[in-house]
């Protein structure tokens, strides 16, 4: 090489702030802090509604002073919270079908709304019979879908979480961890399925809407990370 011939320089880097706000690491991190702690709140929030008017029985020496509720409900109802949204977005785009119905966060909100008052309607409305109060929960979680989501893999989701989660929490409730009161579908209510259901398609939304909100941050340009020659 010549002695007047300089070594050209490699691309230059940008900054910490973009490379830290455009790691994906990061990004799904911070998302699922965010899902988490929102699950955790909700969970209080609805278990309480469910203990108040003694739908669901945990035994004296589990409860904790927190709103009344068993210690290991709220992390476990944050952890699955994080699971399905960041789950939902995923899906969406492995299927090559991003969700853009009603991405804002008014409506995102409206649909917490909504599905917080569903499950307040599952405790504090008196029906007949818990046939006529599962039919009508099961309307109102379909319509909480087709209002706020409209999606096939957001309706397939909610199906596939309502029959884990429930599943799961028939095991809960033979092995003794908590009970309902006047179980009609084997060892729970047969309205549960549709909180789970309704619960899956809120979470899907936020995670959603925090995906979007994610991926609308600044990136990195070739005009900002250039150099003059």
């Amino acid at each position: 090489m010549a002695e007047g011939e300089t070594q050209s320089p490699g691309p230059k880097k940008c900054g910490p702030y973009i490379s830290s706000v455009t790691s994906r690491s990061v990004n799904l991190m911070i998302r699922g802090v965010v899902l988490f702690f929102i699950g955790v709140f909700l969970a209080l929030v609805l278990n309480l509604l469910q203990i108040q008017r003694n739908v669901t029985l945990f035994p004296p020496d589990v409860i904790a002073s927190i709103f009344s509720s068993a210690w290991w409900v709220p992390p476990c109802c944050g952890t699955a919270s994080a699971v399905i949204g960041l789950l939902y977005p995923c899906i969406d785009r492995h299927l090559g079908e991003p969700h853009k119905f009603k991405r804002e966060w008014s409506s995102v909100m409206r649909c917490v709304a909504v599905f917080v008052g569903i499950n307040h309607a599952s405790a504090k409305v008196d029906f007949d019979n818990n046939i006529q109060l599962s039919l009508t929960l099961a309307a109102l979680s379909i319509g909480l879908w087709w209002t706020f989501d409209r999606s096939r893999s957001g309706f397939g989701l909610g199906i596939g979480i309502a029959f884990l989660a429930t599943l799961v929490t028939q095991l809960l409730v033979y092995n003794g961890v908590y009970q309902y009161t006047s179980p009609d579908f084997l060892y729970v209510r047969s309205w549960l399925p549709c909180i789970f259901f309704a619960g899956g398609i809120t979470m899907g939304n936020i995670g959603r809407q925090l995906a979007m909100s994610s991926h609308g941050t600044p990136r990195s340009s070739g005009n900002v990370c250039s150099t003059k020659l």
